[in-house]
Protein backbone atom coordinates (compact mmCIF):
# COMPACT_ATOMS: atom_id res chain seq x y z
CA UNK A 1 0.00 0.00 0.00
CA UNK A 2 1.20 3.44 -1.00
CA UNK A 3 1.81 6.02 1.77
CA UNK A 4 0.51 9.83 1.88
CA UNK A 5 -0.12 12.03 -1.17
CA UNK A 6 2.00 14.63 0.12
CA UNK A 7 5.37 13.93 2.47
CA UNK A 8 6.66 16.12 4.87
CA UNK A 9 9.24 16.49 7.20
CA UNK A 10 8.76 18.76 10.30
CA UNK A 11 11.27 20.21 12.64
CA UNK A 12 9.45 21.87 15.91
CA UNK A 13 11.78 23.53 18.36
CA UNK A 14 10.66 25.71 21.49
CA UNK A 15 11.73 29.50 21.42
CA UNK A 16 11.88 29.80 25.13
CA UNK A 17 10.81 28.12 28.51
CA UNK A 18 7.21 29.66 29.45
CA UNK A 19 4.18 27.47 29.78
CA UNK A 20 3.07 29.27 26.79
CA UNK A 21 6.16 28.44 24.34
CA UNK A 22 6.57 30.47 21.31
CA UNK A 23 7.46 27.82 19.03
CA UNK A 24 9.50 27.42 15.37
CA UNK A 25 8.18 25.02 13.03
CA UNK A 26 10.34 23.78 10.21
CA UNK A 27 8.57 22.37 7.30
CA UNK A 28 10.41 20.52 4.50
CA UNK A 29 8.21 19.55 1.48
CA UNK A 30 7.44 20.19 -2.38
CA UNK A 31 6.53 23.63 -3.78
CA UNK A 32 3.20 23.16 -5.33
CA UNK A 33 3.63 24.47 -8.57
CA UNK A 34 7.36 23.83 -9.29
CA UNK A 35 7.38 20.45 -7.75
CA UNK A 36 10.77 20.89 -6.37
CA UNK A 37 11.52 19.92 -2.30
CA UNK A 38 11.57 23.19 -0.15
CA UNK A 39 12.47 24.25 3.74
CA UNK A 40 10.74 27.11 5.08
CA UNK A 41 10.75 28.34 9.01
CA UNK A 42 7.84 29.41 10.59
CA UNK A 43 7.88 31.02 14.54
CA UNK A 44 4.95 31.47 16.13
CA UNK A 45 5.01 33.77 18.84
CA UNK A 46 2.74 32.03 21.26
CA UNK A 47 0.73 29.09 21.25
CA UNK A 48 -2.88 30.92 20.80
CA UNK A 49 -5.03 30.85 18.23
CA UNK A 50 -4.01 33.77 15.87
CA UNK A 51 -1.17 32.56 15.56
CA UNK A 52 -2.11 29.16 14.42
CA UNK A 53 -4.42 30.66 11.82
CA UNK A 54 -1.06 32.96 11.05
CA UNK A 55 0.85 29.95 10.95
CA UNK A 56 -1.84 27.49 8.27
CA UNK A 57 -2.19 30.81 5.73
CA UNK A 58 1.56 31.08 5.63
CA UNK A 59 1.55 27.01 4.90
CA UNK A 60 -1.07 27.30 2.57
CA UNK A 61 0.63 29.49 0.52
CA UNK A 62 4.11 28.00 0.64
CA UNK A 63 3.01 24.08 0.34
CA UNK A 64 -0.76 24.16 -0.95
CA UNK A 65 -2.46 23.16 2.03
CA UNK A 66 -5.92 24.66 2.94
CA UNK A 67 -6.17 27.99 3.58
CA UNK A 68 -8.21 28.47 7.31
CA UNK A 69 -11.55 29.63 6.93
CA UNK A 70 -11.05 32.50 9.37
CA UNK A 71 -8.22 33.62 6.68
CA UNK A 72 -10.87 33.69 3.56
CA UNK A 73 -12.98 36.04 2.75
CA UNK A 74 -16.27 35.03 4.50
CA UNK A 75 -18.56 33.27 2.52
CA UNK A 76 -22.36 35.57 1.99
CA UNK A 77 -24.68 34.00 3.84
CA UNK A 78 -27.84 33.09 1.78
CA UNK A 79 -30.20 32.86 4.36
CA UNK A 80 -31.71 36.59 5.06
CA UNK A 81 -33.60 37.55 8.31
CA UNK A 82 -34.65 40.20 10.44
CA UNK A 83 -32.94 40.55 13.68
CA UNK A 84 -31.73 43.26 16.34
CA UNK A 85 -28.19 43.29 17.44
CA UNK A 86 -28.10 43.81 21.45
CA UNK A 87 -24.80 43.91 22.56
CA UNK A 88 -21.22 44.46 20.80
CA UNK A 89 -19.21 45.51 23.29
CA UNK A 90 -17.91 43.68 26.27
CA UNK A 91 -19.13 45.68 29.25
CA UNK A 92 -16.78 44.98 32.16
CA UNK A 93 -12.62 44.44 31.64
CA UNK A 94 -12.86 40.84 32.84
CA UNK A 95 -15.13 40.27 30.23
CA UNK A 96 -12.66 38.82 27.20
CA UNK A 97 -15.29 36.78 24.81
CA UNK A 98 -18.03 38.44 24.20
CA UNK A 99 -21.55 37.04 24.51
CA UNK A 100 -20.95 33.55 23.69
CA UNK A 101 -23.71 30.42 24.31
CA UNK A 102 -26.31 33.51 26.29
CA UNK A 103 -28.58 31.66 28.80
CA UNK A 104 -31.70 33.98 29.78
CA UNK A 105 -33.25 34.17 33.09
CA UNK A 106 -36.42 36.09 33.63
CA UNK A 107 -37.34 37.27 37.22
CA UNK A 108 -40.83 38.80 37.27
CA UNK A 109 -42.65 41.27 39.72
CA UNK A 110 -40.08 43.10 41.72
CA UNK A 111 -38.32 39.87 42.60
CA UNK A 112 -35.58 39.88 45.09
CA UNK A 113 -35.28 43.55 45.88
CA UNK A 114 -35.45 44.87 42.07
CA UNK A 115 -38.51 46.68 40.52
CA UNK A 116 -40.34 45.68 37.89
CA UNK A 117 -39.33 42.50 35.44
CA UNK A 118 -35.44 42.03 35.08
CA UNK A 119 -33.55 39.68 32.78
CA UNK A 120 -30.18 37.95 33.99
CA UNK A 121 -28.03 36.35 31.07
CA UNK A 122 -24.95 34.55 31.70
CA UNK A 123 -22.42 33.37 28.99
CA UNK A 124 -19.05 31.13 28.06
CA UNK A 125 -15.69 32.78 29.21
CA UNK A 126 -13.45 30.13 28.18
CA UNK A 127 -10.09 30.25 29.82
CA UNK A 128 -10.72 34.07 31.30
CA UNK A 129 -9.44 34.84 34.77
CA UNK A 130 -12.93 35.54 35.48
CA UNK A 131 -15.77 33.29 34.59
CA UNK A 132 -18.86 33.27 33.46
CA UNK A 133 -19.88 37.16 33.29
CA UNK A 134 -23.55 37.91 34.50
CA UNK A 135 -24.90 40.67 32.85
CA UNK A 136 -28.97 42.05 33.56
CA UNK A 137 -31.43 44.40 31.64
CA UNK A 138 -34.88 45.57 32.50
CA UNK A 139 -35.83 45.96 28.68
CA UNK A 140 -33.51 43.57 27.10
CA UNK A 141 -32.04 46.69 25.30
CA UNK A 142 -30.07 48.86 27.85
CA UNK A 143 -27.51 45.93 29.70
CA UNK A 144 -25.81 46.72 32.70
CA UNK A 145 -22.39 44.00 34.25
CA UNK A 146 -23.82 42.19 37.21
CA UNK A 147 -20.43 40.29 38.16
CA UNK A 148 -19.32 36.57 37.71
CA UNK A 149 -20.50 33.43 38.73
CA UNK A 150 -16.87 32.40 39.46
CA UNK A 151 -14.36 35.27 39.78
CA UNK A 152 -10.97 34.86 39.37
CA UNK A 153 -9.30 32.78 42.66
CA UNK A 154 -12.77 31.28 43.24
CA UNK A 155 -13.20 28.45 40.17
CA UNK A 156 -14.56 25.11 41.32
CA UNK A 157 -11.88 23.04 43.13
CA UNK A 158 -12.07 20.53 40.52
CA UNK A 159 -11.63 22.52 37.57
CA UNK A 160 -8.65 23.21 35.72
CA UNK A 161 -7.51 26.91 35.59
CA UNK A 162 -5.35 28.62 33.72
CA UNK A 163 -4.97 30.53 30.30
CA UNK A 164 -5.39 27.59 27.45
CA UNK A 165 -5.99 25.56 29.93
CA UNK A 166 -9.44 26.18 31.42
CA UNK A 167 -12.72 25.91 29.61
CA UNK A 168 -15.84 27.59 31.12
CA UNK A 169 -18.68 27.13 28.54
CA UNK A 170 -22.43 27.28 28.27
CA UNK A 171 -23.48 28.19 31.65
CA UNK A 172 -27.10 28.46 32.16
CA UNK A 173 -28.94 29.73 35.22
CA UNK A 174 -32.37 28.96 36.79
CA UNK A 175 -33.99 29.51 39.67
CA UNK A 176 -35.53 26.32 41.93
CA UNK A 177 -37.61 26.56 44.94
CA UNK A 178 -36.47 30.18 45.79
CA UNK A 179 -32.15 29.94 45.01
CA UNK A 180 -30.55 30.23 41.81
CA UNK A 181 -28.36 27.41 39.93
CA UNK A 182 -25.72 27.57 37.37
CA UNK A 183 -25.65 24.29 35.49
CA UNK A 184 -22.15 24.88 33.85
CA UNK A 185 -19.33 23.02 31.50
CA UNK A 186 -15.50 22.81 32.71
CA UNK A 187 -12.12 21.15 32.26
CA UNK A 188 -11.75 18.48 34.85
CA UNK A 189 -8.31 19.30 36.13
CA UNK A 190 -7.61 15.44 36.57
CA UNK A 191 -9.29 14.14 33.53
CA UNK A 192 -8.92 16.83 31.17
CA UNK A 193 -12.43 15.91 30.19
CA UNK A 194 -15.30 18.53 29.59
CA UNK A 195 -17.78 17.94 32.46
CA UNK A 196 -20.87 19.40 33.99
CA UNK A 197 -20.92 21.06 37.20
CA UNK A 198 -23.52 22.90 39.32
CA UNK A 199 -23.34 26.01 41.52
CA UNK A 200 -26.24 27.30 43.79
CA UNK A 201 -26.69 30.97 45.49
CA UNK A 202 -29.39 32.60 47.39
CA UNK A 203 -28.81 36.02 44.73
CA UNK A 204 -29.01 35.85 40.94
CA UNK A 205 -25.40 37.73 41.02
CA UNK A 206 -23.75 35.75 43.68
CA UNK A 207 -21.76 34.45 45.61
CA UNK A 208 -22.45 30.97 43.97
CA UNK A 209 -21.30 28.17 45.74
CA UNK A 210 -20.07 25.07 43.51
CA UNK A 211 -20.15 21.56 44.14
CA UNK A 212 -16.74 20.14 45.46
CA UNK A 213 -17.48 17.51 42.29
CA UNK A 214 -18.80 17.04 39.09
CA UNK A 215 -22.63 16.36 38.17
CA UNK A 216 -21.80 14.63 35.45
CA UNK A 217 -17.95 13.83 33.91
CA UNK A 218 -16.76 12.63 31.15
CA UNK A 219 -16.39 14.74 27.68
CA UNK A 220 -20.11 16.23 28.33
CA UNK A 221 -21.21 19.68 27.42
CA UNK A 222 -23.86 22.00 26.94
CA UNK A 223 -26.14 21.73 29.71
CA UNK A 224 -29.77 22.89 29.97
CA UNK A 225 -32.32 22.52 32.85
CA UNK A 226 -36.36 22.10 32.49
CA UNK A 227 -38.32 22.54 35.12
CA UNK A 228 -42.45 21.34 35.25
CA UNK A 229 -44.48 20.21 37.85
CA UNK A 230 -43.01 16.76 38.21
CA UNK A 231 -39.67 18.30 38.47
CA UNK A 232 -36.45 18.99 36.60
CA UNK A 233 -34.59 17.63 33.87
CA UNK A 234 -31.33 18.24 32.69
CA UNK A 235 -30.32 17.84 28.70
CA UNK A 236 -26.99 17.88 27.57
CA UNK A 237 -24.89 16.57 24.31
CA UNK A 238 -22.01 14.03 24.40
CA UNK A 239 -18.86 16.12 22.97
CA UNK A 240 -18.18 13.41 20.23
CA UNK A 241 -16.83 16.68 18.53
CA UNK A 242 -14.18 17.14 20.33
CA UNK A 243 -13.08 13.45 19.94
CA UNK A 244 -12.92 12.75 16.18
CA UNK A 245 -10.36 14.71 14.97
CA UNK A 246 -7.98 13.16 17.37
CA UNK A 247 -9.64 9.82 16.38
CA UNK A 248 -9.07 10.22 12.59
CA UNK A 249 -5.48 11.96 12.57
CA UNK A 250 -4.42 9.21 14.65
CA UNK A 251 -6.44 7.04 12.17
CA UNK A 252 -4.42 8.62 8.81
CA UNK A 253 -1.27 8.31 10.94
CA UNK A 254 -1.12 4.90 10.99
CA UNK A 255 -2.67 4.06 7.56
CA UNK A 256 -1.78 6.92 5.72
CA UNK A 257 -2.86 5.54 1.88
CA UNK A 258 -6.62 5.89 3.24
CA UNK A 259 -6.09 9.83 3.17
CA UNK A 260 -6.14 9.45 -1.29
CA UNK A 261 -9.64 7.53 -0.69
CA UNK A 262 -11.27 10.03 1.90
CA UNK A 263 -10.32 13.78 0.40
CA UNK A 264 -10.44 14.73 -2.97
CA UNK A 265 -9.09 17.85 -3.11
CA UNK A 266 -5.55 18.31 -3.87
CA UNK A 267 -5.39 21.38 -0.99
CA UNK A 268 -7.17 18.97 1.63
CA UNK A 269 -5.01 15.93 0.96
CA UNK A 270 -2.11 18.08 1.49
CA UNK A 271 -3.52 19.12 4.68
CA UNK A 272 -4.03 16.10 6.11
CA UNK A 273 -0.64 14.84 4.79
CA UNK A 274 0.86 17.90 7.09
CA UNK A 275 -1.62 17.36 10.36
CA UNK A 276 -0.84 13.24 10.69
CA UNK A 277 2.84 14.11 10.18
CA UNK A 278 2.48 15.79 13.36
CA UNK A 279 0.46 13.20 15.27
CA UNK A 280 3.07 12.27 17.72
CA UNK A 281 3.22 15.53 18.77
CA UNK A 282 -0.23 16.56 19.00
CA UNK A 283 -1.21 13.83 21.08
CA UNK A 284 0.12 15.52 23.67
CA UNK A 285 -0.89 19.15 23.78
CA UNK A 286 -3.70 20.46 25.91
CA UNK A 287 -7.19 19.79 24.32
CA UNK A 288 -7.10 23.53 22.95
CA UNK A 289 -4.44 24.09 21.24
CA UNK A 290 -4.55 20.16 19.90
CA UNK A 291 -7.79 21.80 18.29
CA UNK A 292 -6.00 24.69 17.20
CA UNK A 293 -3.76 22.88 15.09
CA UNK A 294 -6.54 20.17 14.04
CA UNK A 295 -8.41 22.75 13.07
CA UNK A 296 -8.11 22.97 9.13
CA UNK A 297 -7.82 19.67 9.00
CA UNK A 298 -11.64 19.56 10.89
CA UNK A 299 -12.68 21.97 7.86
CA UNK A 300 -11.50 19.87 5.87
CA UNK A 301 -13.53 17.15 6.78
CA UNK A 302 -16.99 19.24 7.58
CA UNK A 303 -16.68 20.49 4.41
CA UNK A 304 -18.22 17.77 2.77
CA UNK A 305 -18.72 15.88 5.71
CA UNK A 306 -22.01 13.61 4.84
CA UNK A 307 -19.56 12.31 1.46
CA UNK A 308 -16.83 12.41 3.80
CA UNK A 309 -18.68 10.35 6.33
CA UNK A 310 -20.11 8.09 3.75
CA UNK A 311 -16.81 7.54 2.17
CA UNK A 312 -15.69 6.01 5.51
CA UNK A 313 -18.40 4.39 6.11
CA UNK A 314 -17.62 2.21 3.27
CA UNK A 315 -14.29 1.48 3.99
CA UNK A 316 -15.91 -1.00 6.57
CA UNK A 317 -17.05 -3.42 4.24
CA UNK A 318 -14.18 -3.14 2.30
CA UNK A 319 -11.67 -6.42 2.45
CA UNK A 320 -8.96 -4.22 1.87
CA UNK A 321 -9.59 -2.29 5.49
CA UNK A 322 -11.12 -5.34 7.54
CA UNK A 323 -8.15 -5.25 9.80
CA UNK A 324 -8.61 -1.37 11.54
CA UNK A 325 -12.32 -1.92 11.14
CA UNK A 326 -12.51 -1.11 14.88
CA UNK A 327 -10.73 2.32 14.49
CA UNK A 328 -12.64 3.18 11.63
CA UNK A 329 -15.97 2.43 13.45
CA UNK A 330 -14.69 3.97 16.61
CA UNK A 331 -14.19 7.61 14.21
CA UNK A 332 -17.60 6.88 13.15
CA UNK A 333 -18.88 6.49 16.69
CA UNK A 334 -17.29 9.95 17.47
CA UNK A 335 -18.64 11.94 14.75
CA UNK A 336 -22.20 11.64 16.32
CA UNK A 337 -22.86 13.88 18.98
CA UNK A 338 -25.91 12.96 20.79
CA UNK A 339 -27.78 14.30 23.37
CA UNK A 340 -29.36 12.90 26.68
CA UNK A 341 -32.19 13.77 28.66
CA UNK A 342 -32.09 12.81 32.60
CA UNK A 343 -34.30 13.64 35.48
CA UNK A 344 -32.34 15.98 38.09
CA UNK A 345 -32.90 14.75 42.10
CA UNK A 346 -34.70 17.44 44.44
CA UNK A 347 -31.42 19.82 45.18
CA UNK A 348 -30.23 19.59 41.60
CA UNK A 349 -26.55 18.04 42.74
CA UNK A 350 -26.98 14.15 41.08
CA UNK A 351 -29.13 12.85 37.93
CA UNK A 352 -31.73 9.71 39.16
CA UNK A 353 -33.59 7.24 37.23
CA UNK A 354 -32.18 6.44 33.45
CA UNK A 355 -30.59 8.47 31.04
CA UNK A 356 -32.26 8.51 27.28
CA UNK A 357 -30.55 9.55 24.36
CA UNK A 358 -33.24 12.33 22.54
CA UNK A 359 -31.43 12.68 19.50
CA UNK A 360 -28.07 13.17 17.15
CA UNK A 361 -26.88 14.77 14.44
CA UNK A 362 -28.22 13.00 11.29
CA UNK A 363 -29.54 16.34 8.86
CA UNK A 364 -27.31 17.19 6.60
CA UNK A 365 -27.10 20.67 7.55
CA UNK A 366 -26.03 19.96 11.12
CA UNK A 367 -22.97 18.40 9.74
CA UNK A 368 -20.44 16.78 12.60
CA UNK A 369 -22.40 18.22 15.49
CA UNK A 370 -25.58 19.84 17.48
CA UNK A 371 -25.20 21.28 20.31
CA UNK A 372 -27.00 24.27 22.92
CA UNK A 373 -29.87 22.65 23.14
CA UNK A 374 -33.29 24.80 24.79
CA UNK A 375 -36.41 23.42 25.75
CA UNK A 376 -39.65 24.74 26.00
CA UNK A 377 -43.34 23.88 26.57
CA UNK A 378 -46.30 25.12 24.36
CA UNK A 379 -50.12 23.92 24.03
CA UNK A 380 -48.73 20.25 25.09
CA UNK A 381 -45.87 19.29 22.90
CA UNK A 382 -42.46 20.22 23.55
CA UNK A 383 -39.92 22.56 21.37
CA UNK A 384 -36.13 21.46 21.48
CA UNK A 385 -34.20 24.47 19.71
CA UNK A 386 -30.69 23.42 19.04
CA UNK A 387 -27.56 24.64 17.09
CA UNK A 388 -26.18 23.19 14.34
CA UNK A 389 -22.79 22.52 11.83
CA UNK A 390 -19.56 24.87 12.35
CA UNK A 391 -20.00 28.18 13.86
CA UNK A 392 -17.34 29.31 11.99
CA UNK A 393 -19.23 28.74 8.99
CA UNK A 394 -21.88 30.68 7.58
CA UNK A 395 -23.98 26.83 7.26
CA UNK A 396 -24.15 27.41 11.41
CA UNK A 397 -27.60 27.52 12.50
CA UNK A 398 -30.42 26.77 15.04
CA UNK A 399 -32.73 23.69 14.16
CA UNK A 400 -36.43 22.81 16.19
CA UNK A 401 -37.03 19.64 17.07
CA UNK A 402 -40.67 18.53 18.39
CA UNK A 403 -42.38 15.64 20.29
CA UNK A 404 -44.96 14.79 22.79
CA UNK A 405 -42.89 14.25 25.95
CA UNK A 406 -39.85 15.30 27.44
CA UNK A 407 -37.86 12.21 26.34
CA UNK A 408 -39.32 12.09 22.51
CA UNK A 409 -39.21 10.85 20.05
CA UNK A 410 -38.39 14.22 18.93
CA UNK A 411 -39.21 15.29 15.21
CA UNK A 412 -36.72 17.46 13.79
CA UNK A 413 -37.90 19.95 11.34
CA UNK A 414 -36.44 19.56 7.66
CA UNK A 415 -34.28 22.77 7.63
CA UNK A 416 -32.68 25.19 9.95
CA UNK A 417 -35.02 27.89 11.96
CA UNK A 418 -32.22 30.29 12.05
CA UNK A 419 -29.05 30.61 9.90
CA UNK A 420 -26.40 32.89 9.43
CA UNK A 421 -27.94 36.03 7.91
CA UNK A 422 -27.11 38.62 5.30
Amino acid sequence: MSGAPFTFTVSITPLDGTANPARSFEVTGHDPERGSPQTREYRLPDSGHKSYLDFFSNLARDFGTRVPLNRRSPAEPVFDAKYKVLLTENLAPGMLYGYGDPAVLCLKGGAYGQDGTWYYVVVTSNDAPDSFPIIRSCDLTRWEFAGFVFPEGEKPEWTAVGRYVSDFWAPEMLMVDGEFRVYFTARDKDTHQLSIGVAKSKSPTGPFIASKKPLLAGNTIDPHAFIDERGAYLYWKKDNNDIWPSCLTHLLYKQRYLIAELFTAKEDQATASFIQTLWPWIEGLQPIERFFVQQVLIEAVTSTFAEFRHKLAQLLSSPSTSAINDEIHDVLEAMRTPVYAQKLSDDGLSLVDERVKVMENDQTWEAHLIEGMWLTARSGKYYLFYSGNDFSTSEYGIGVAIADSLFGVFKKMPSPLLRSTK
